[in-house]
């Protein structure tokens, strides 16, 4: 498991963060959109014929035919996600840590102490090579201070906002529409066919459910992810509320994605889809079930229509999302299916 800041942020998005920095654009807008899910040309219209697709429909087909010995009772049939590089692009930066850098100037004029106080100073200024130098401390601060300190329905109503004007530096597109496609077609089949479809992510479990059910088609009490406390308390007319606080109640990532799956589901995977060394706990203990069991990884290899990065397969390494050579082997050794976006998939996002 990754290592936690004192702070309880999650240290493996601090190290990403702080590496990919010189890279961001700066403040960025975003719009929601709606699931687009084809239903021509079979299940799977966005797939091409091959292994991968053909593992997801036997799997399928195998665990609801009740003539099938890897017949799986309907109570039991559930899949989990990864989310970032596996249900939507990744790259250059996860969307939640541009979220917390474009919070900063909001952050500041509600607080104005901070304006002349670093790190805030340096992110005010805009120079992205100053910000890669950040120490740990600095990112912690920024999180703390972006993801936490005020009530639920406020965090709800900002991160919406954000979403609704927030667009990716390399397509102008908001976040939600880069989505895979091929994927909603596969949360869709799953679901069609019984199935109960859960996002299980290393990213904060409250902006991931902000969406997570207009985007997926995955209410929010099927979001497992990284979660902080919050305390309960009353407003001066009485009403309740409960307050973000900068305290780690899990750590969605590596070992906790199990750990986080019996605490919140309370059941062991039929299957479960992930694209990065984040994912492995989660993929290994989904196979070690009895039965039937679909293990899947996403493999970034085309780097015209979405990201090529590794660095398995010979791919360029990444601090985002890696996937690297051990953990490729380990699902070549063991039958997990690896999905090629470059050849399994006929288009990668619904607006091509």
């Amino acid at each position: 498991m990754d290592p936690i800041a004192p702070s309880g942020i999650n240290r493996r998005i601090i190290l990403s963060t702080l590496a990919m920095l010189p890279v961001l654009p700066g403040l960025l807008r975003s719009i929601p959109a709606a699931a687009q899910v084809s239903s021509t040309d079979g299940p799977l219209p966005s797939w091409n014929d091959g292994a991968a697709k053909q593992a997801i429909l036997d799997f399928v087909r195998a665990t609801t035919d009740q003539t099938s010995q890897s017949y799986v009772r309907p109570e039991e049939r559930i899949a989990t996600f990864d989310q970032d590089g596996t249900l939507w692009v990744e790259h250059p930066m996860y969307s939640q840590v541009v979220y917390c850098l474009d919070r900063v100037p909001a952050v500041v004029a509600k607080r104005p102490e901070l304006r002349n106080a670093e790190p805030f100073k340096t992110v005010l200024s805009g120079n992205r090579a100053a910000m890669a130098k950040f120490s740990m401390q600095d990112l912690e601060k920024i999180l703390a201070a972006t993801l936490t300190g005020m009530t639920v329905e406020e965090f709800n109503a900002e991160a919406m906002k954000w979403l609704e004007t927030a667009r990716h530096p390399r397509w102008q597109r908001p976040y939600t529409e880069l989505v895979y496609q091929p994927m909603l077609e596969v949360l869709r089949h799953l679901r069609d066919n019984g199935y109960k479809t859960y996002i299980v992510t290393g990213g904060g479990q409250d902006f991931v459910r902000i969406y997570s059910e207009r985007v997926y088609g995955i209410p929010p009490e099927q979001v497992v992810g990284t979660a902080g406390a919050t305390k309960f308390g009353y407003a001066k007319d009485g009403k309740p509320f409960l307050t973000k606080e900068p305290k780690l109640l899990l750590n969605d990532n590596n070992a906790g994605k199990p750990e986080g799956i019996h605490l919140m589901i309370g059941r062991r995977p039929q299957a479960a889809f992930g694209n990065s060394n984040g994912d492995r706990e989660m993929l290994e203990w989904t196979a070690a079930g009895d039965g039937a069991r679909l293990k899947m990884l996403v493999l970034h290899d085309d780097a015209t229509r979405e990201y090529a990065y590794g660095p398995a397969a010979g791919l360029p390494d990444t601090k985002v999302g890696a996937l690297t050579a051990a953990l490729y082997g380990e699902a070549r050794k063991d039958g997990w299916s690896v999905i090629s976006m470059k050849n399994d998939w006929k288009r990668i996002f619904a607006f091509e």
